[in-house]
C-alpha cells in the first residue's frame, strides 16, 4: 500500500514535477498552411469580383459616372453664367460711377451758373 501512495504523491502531490506539454509543428507545415490561406483568400476574392453581382455593380458604376458627367457639365455652365454675371456687374458699377461723376459735375456747373445769374440780378 505504501509504494502505491508514494507513486501517487510523486505524480499528483506538491512535490510532483511540473511539466508543460507543447505541440510544435514543423516549419514546412506552417508554410504550407500560410500558402493555403493565401490561395483561399485570392480565390474567394476572384470569385466575388468575377461573379454575377459584379455585372450589376459595374452597370451601377457606369450609370453613376454618366450622371456625374452630366452634373459636371451643368456645373461648368452655371460657373460660366456666374462669371458673365460678375463681369456685367463690374461693368455696370464702373458705368454707374462714371454717370454719378458726370451728374455731380453737371450739378456743380448748374450751381455755378445759378450763382452767376443771381449775382447779375443783384447788381
Amino acid at each position: 500500500m505504501k509504494p502505491v501512495r508514494r507513486k501517487i504523491r510523486r505524480h499528483f502531490g506538491l512535490t510532483a514535477k511540473q511539466v508543460a506539454v507543447r505541440s510544435k509543428r514543423p516549419w514546412y507545415f506552417q508554410v504550407l498552411l500560410a500558402v493555403l490561406f493565401v490561395i483561399v483568400g485570392f480565390s474567394s476574392a476572384y470569385w466575388i469580383f468575377q461573379g454575377g453581382e459584379n455585372k450589376s455593380i459595374r452597370q451601377k458604376y457606369e450609370q453613376v459616372m454618366l450622371e456625374n458627367r452630366a452634373l459636371q457639365a451643368k456645373l461648368v455652365g452655371a460657373q460660366r453664367a456666374l462669371q458673365i454675371e460678375l463681369a456685367t456687374n463690374n461693368n455696370l458699377a464702373k458705368e454707374l460711377a462714371t454717370v454719378q461723376d458726370e451728374s455731380l459735375k453737371t450739378k456743380e456747373d448748374l450751381f455755378f451758373y445759378k450763382n452767376m445769374l443771381n449775382g447779375k440780378r443783384l447788381k
